[in-house]
């Protein structure tokens, strides 16, 4: 008889991974076709492997970690690179399985967020800004966070805004996340 447990991970309809210090200790089936890599690929490599650049892994770190200091989940949207280079839009949750050190070992999961796949690509910078707008952030909150002049954050908006055709960002994050506008 199989293993019931592990047949549910393998074939759980998310990315599951667990990670300790961000590095991938074991993942499903689902999360390593999520980025385009056979399991035993991903097993052992930071979790760098599946951001665009150096910049967004450092800068995401400590998203989330007051939470999950206090035994509560934390989810959000982000934008993922597949083994291909291409991006992609999902849902993230995590838990920690040691609040007093949250990233000594996480609980991970990513659920793809359907998006038209051919839409526009993304600058890093626009996928920067937009991973803070995601999160709530006004343009002179993100302009702090990444050590810009609010106006510099302005223009960026505007340009996504003209590339994904859309009149306010809350369209476009209703669009990015599959709610039809």
């Amino acid at each position: 008889m199989e293993d019931l447990e592990a047949l549910a991970f393998d074939s759980a309809p998310m990315g599951i991974a667990l990670t300790e210090q961000r590095v991938i200790r074991a993942c499903n089936d689902t999360f390593a076709q999520m980025f385009g890599y056979e399991k035993q690929e991903l097993i052992g490599q930071s979790f760098r492997l599946l951001y665009g650049t150096d910049q967004e892994f450092h800068q995401i770190r400590d998203i989330g970690l007051e939470p999950l200091r206090q035994s509560h989940p934390y989810s959000d949207e982000r934008i993922m690179r597949h083994r291909d280079g291409t991006q992609f839009w999902c849902r993230f949750r995590a838990r920690t399985l040691t609040p007093q050190n949250p990233l000594d070992r996480i609980i991970l999961s990513f659920g793809l967020i359907d998006t038209d796949p051919a839409g526009p690509s993304l600058t890093p910078r626009e996928r920067e800004v937009l991973m803070w707008l995601s999160r709530g952030y006004t343009s002179k909150e993100i302009a702090k966070v990444l050590g810009l002049s609010p106006r510099t954050i302005e223009d960026v908006r505007a340009r996504l805004l003209r590339k994904f055709k859309v009149k306010n960002v809350a369209v476009l994050l209703a669009r990015l996340s599959g709610v039809a506008h």
